[in-house]
This record gives C-alpha cells, sequence and structure tokens, in this order.
C-alpha cells in the first residue's frame, strides 16, 4: 500500500520503521530535512520537506494515489487539518494522533464529524495498558483480545513456584487451569514450546487465558497475586500520568502524582481532583521517601527523559517491593533495556504503532478473515494477532490437526460467542469465530496465511 505519514519524530519514526518491514511504499513529511535524511539513510522511505498541511505538498508526496495518510505531529490541530486536507485532495483513509486531555470526552465526535478513518492517542492507549498491568502485580504485560474475554500475559517465572521444572502437559493435570503458554523466553532464546517443554525458573512465558482462569493459574502456579495494588505513586506530570490517574479514578486505588512544574500541579489538581498532587523533584530519593515510596504497591516512572525513568526504577527496586512500570519512548537499546530489571515497560511510540499497523492490515485483507488485534511480544521479536473468520476462509469447517501450518506458528484460542476455547488438534475453525494466533513470523494479514 502506498502511505504517507506527516511528522518525522519518535511516533512516526518507528511507525514508519514498522510500516516498512510490512513491505508498504512510504512517504515521509516533514519541515526539518535532517529528521528526514536520518531515517531515510536507515529505511527505504522518500522524504519530502515542508508543511504536511500543505495542499501542494501532499501532493508532491503523492496523495492523490496514497491509500493512507496519517498525521503524528506534535500539533493536534495540525494532525486534523492534515486529514482534511488529504480527503478533499486524495479521498484517502486517514489517521490522526490526538493527545490533548481536552479532547478526552470529544475522540468520537471528532472521528465521526471529520470522516477520520482512525483517532489515536498514544497516551491514553498507554494507560490502558498500564491499568490492565496493574490488575496483576505480578504481570509484565498484559494484552486483551475477545473484547476482554482473553487476556495474553507475559509473567517471569519465580524460583521455586510450582511452574519451576513443570513439563507443559503437567500444567492441566496438576494445577487443573487449562491454559496455553505461547510463548517462551530463555536467555535471548525465544521458543514456541510444545507438550514436553520443561519451564525453568527466570523464564519469560507468556501465556493465554480467559480472566477467570488466568487468576486461578497464578494461585495454583505460586505466583504473588496477594499484593494487590490499593496505592500507586505517578513520577512526572505528563500527559501518560494524567490518562492513568483518570483511569484510575473509579477504582479504590489512591494515587499520588509528583510533577516538578507548580503551574503544570495547578492544572492537575483541578483535573484530577481525587488523586493527591505533590510539587517537587521526583528524581530526589529524599522526596521519593518522604512521600512513602517504599511502601506504595506500585510505582510508575512517567517523566519526560527515558534515562531518568530508568535510573529511578533501578533505585525504587532495591527500596521497595512495588510493582514498577517505566517509561521508555526511544527503543534503540531495547535489548540492553530487556536485560534490567525494571519491571514492565511502557513505550506509547510502540502501542501506537501497533494499532495503527492492524489497521493497515485489515485494509490489506481480501481473503477469508479481517485482524481485529494486533500486539507485538517478546520486544517485537514476534507477534499475536486477532482474526475475525469468513464464510470463505480456507480455514472453515476443518480440524487444526488437518491444517497444514507454517513453522514457528501456534494457534492460541478460539472464541465462540461468548465461549473461549484453548484449543486442541480435534477443535474446529467455524464463521464468525475469534481466532488468535502467536507468530514468530512477521506480517500475517489473514488466517489463511498461516497455511503452509
Amino acid at each position: 500500500m502506498r502511505i504517507i505519514i506527516v511528522g518525522c519524530g519518535k511516533v512516526g519514526a518507528t511507525l514508519a520503521e514498522q510500516l516498512d518491514q510490512e513491505g508498504h511504499d512510504i512517504t515521509i513529511i516533514d519541515k526539518h530535512w535532517d529528521k528526514l535524511k536520518y531515517l531515510s539513510d536507515r529505511i527505504d522511505v522518500l522524504g519530502i520537506e515542508g508543511n504536511g498541511a500543505s495542499i501542494s505538498v501532499q501532493k508532491e508526496a503523492g496523495v492523490q494515489d496514497a491509500d493512507i495518510l496519517i498525521a503524528t505531529t506534535n500539533s493536534d490541530e495540525l494532525n486534523l487539518l492534515c486529514c482534511l486536507i488529504a480527503k478533499k485532495a486524495g479521498n484517502c483513509q486517514t489517521i490522526a494522533r490526538i493527545r490533548d486531555p481536552e479532547y478526552y470526552n470529544e475522540m468520537k465526535y471528532i472521528r465521526e464529524e471529520l470522516n477520520l478513518s482512525l483517532v489515536i492517542n498514544p497516551e491514553q492507549a498507554a494507560a490502558a495498558e498500564v491499568a490492565r498491568i496493574i490488575k496483576f502485580p505480578s504481570a509484565m504485560k498484559v494484552d486483551i483480545f475477545a473484547r476482554g474475554r482473553v487476556e495474553l500475559i507475559k509473567i517471569s517465572v519465580p524460583q521455586g513456584s510450582e511452574l519451576d521444572g513443570i513439563a507443559l502437559s503437567d500444567i492441566e493435570p496438576k494445577l487443573h487451569c487449562k491454559v496455553l503458554i505461547c510463548i517462551v523466553e530463555r536467555g535471548e532464546e525465544l521458543l514456541i514450546p510444545h507438550g514436553d517443554f520443561t519451564l525453568r525458573a527466570g523464564d519469560m512465558i507468556s501465556f493465554i487465558a480467559s480472566h477467570s482462569v488466568a487468576l486461578s493459574f497464578f494461585k495454583a502456579s505460586g505466583a504473588n497475586i496477594a499484593n494487590t495494588v490499593k496505592s500507586i505513586m505517578l513520577i512526572g506530570g505528563g500527559k501518560l500520568s494524567y490518562y492513568v490517574a483518570k483511569l484510575l479514578e473509579d477504582t479504590k486505588i489512591s494515587v499520588k502524582l509528583i510533577e516538578q512544574d507548580f503551574r503544570k500541579c495547578e492544572n492537575l489538581s483541578e483535573m484530577l481532583p481525587q488523586a493527591v498532587i505533590i510539587n517537587g523533584d521526583g528524581t530526589q530519593a529524599e522526596l521519593l521517601d518522604e512521600e512513602g515510596i517504599s511502601v506504595v504497591d506500585a510505582v510508575c516512572n512517567f517523566t519526560g527523559i527515558d534515562e531518568e525513568n530508568i535510573l529511578l526504577a533501578l533505585y525504587e527496586k532495591g527500596i521497595s517491593k512495588a510493582k514498577l512500570l517505566t517509561k521508555i519512548n526511544r527503543i534503540n537499546f531495547e535489548e540492553v533495556i530487556a536485560g534490567l530489571d525494571i519491571g514492565s515497560i511502557i513505550n506509547p511510540n510502540s502501542i501506537t504503532s501497533d494499532y495503527i499497523v492492524r489497521f493497515v492490515r485489515a485494509l490489506n485483507n481480501s481473503k477469508g478473515s479481517n485482524v481485529e488485534t494486533l500486539y507485538k511480544i517478546a520486544q517485537g521479536r514476534a507477534e499475536a494477532l486477532e482474526f475475525r473468520v469468513r464464510e470463505n476462509s480456507k480455514v472453515v469447517g476443518r480440524t487444526l490437526q488437518e491444517l497444514d501450518l507454517k513453522p514457528n506458528i501456534i494457534i492460541a484460542c478460539i472464541t465462540k460467542g461468548n465461549k473461549v476455547i484453548i484449543p486442541n488438534g480435534q477443535s474446529v475453525i467455524e464463521e464468525g469465530d475469534l481466532v488468535i494466533v502467536v507468530s514468530v513470523e512477521r506480517g500475517l494479514n489473514d488466517l489463511e496465511d498461516i497455511l503452509a
């Protein structure tokens, strides 16, 4: 597909890299030639210097023949204007990044009235992931499928737990929980395990289950779920902290937010009346100690500087047993960061990119299913996708053991209406089912792409 991206910042660059890996024809517009040159030297994109809201610049980028225009500049209003012009000049699909909290309750109206294909708020999407992780303090990552009925949860196998030394085939008879472990990260190895695979302490496992079964699995395996989160400290008063605090307003979780800018604290206290807002430097150990860093249940390191967030998490790890969540915007050193014990990594740019890639794949589909959900897992080395099956799909009416699957692909879950099924060889895919596939291969656009 021909895709135009307006804005060569962190989100635009991350998105361009992912869409280039998907094999699309990418043109990126930005006012800063140095950013365009840096990106075009790394990946196969065409860079155009100029104002993305200019119709002449959009025409130079080929908007008349483009399939999608994605506006990711730092200005919400400029993004909307870029999309409006693209609709008139090229009649292509349009996606706008909207971040300002003032538009929080107006997203649906904006999308419908301006005829946008998709509106994405990186911080709001990241806040939703934070809220999911907080439900399972032992989890490092929680992704949802089938409109919340199925969860893909990543945990580390604790030393001495029931999972340490157990073969996958023994999990259901011994723990009485029907879950499917679809990915194991052991050191730098990434494995899609079979039934005779034996887990070890320290393995990072990703498993699929319904919410109730996941809770039972945590209890049976000895993973620590007793310490439910009742209090949370947010360090940094940016947009992500605001959206997290907003999502937690209707819960019983007490929220304390630390921000250095006094004027920002005043605004936050008006927008978040139920949260405690502290004006101070959240990177100072003395202030953190005074505010009870050692006794809170969860700490979110959400300053605007990655290095500060990493150092804060390393410090907190030594003085607190709190659940740690650390915002990382740059992913240049992803493998190094993954080796640090700093809790759950929250990357708004990657989350945004996942949303948009899912949308692009759904548009690109012309076979027997649609991509409903897509998540990158294991530092982007694998994907979990959810497909809605249509009647003309080649997989309909056949048992899984009859399907000739490509290597490194596993059908992890089938949802039939409200019924969640962890499948076996005799399971049959039918029209209307939601099918979750976990794959080390990238670029699956359709359920039929899993066939050899």
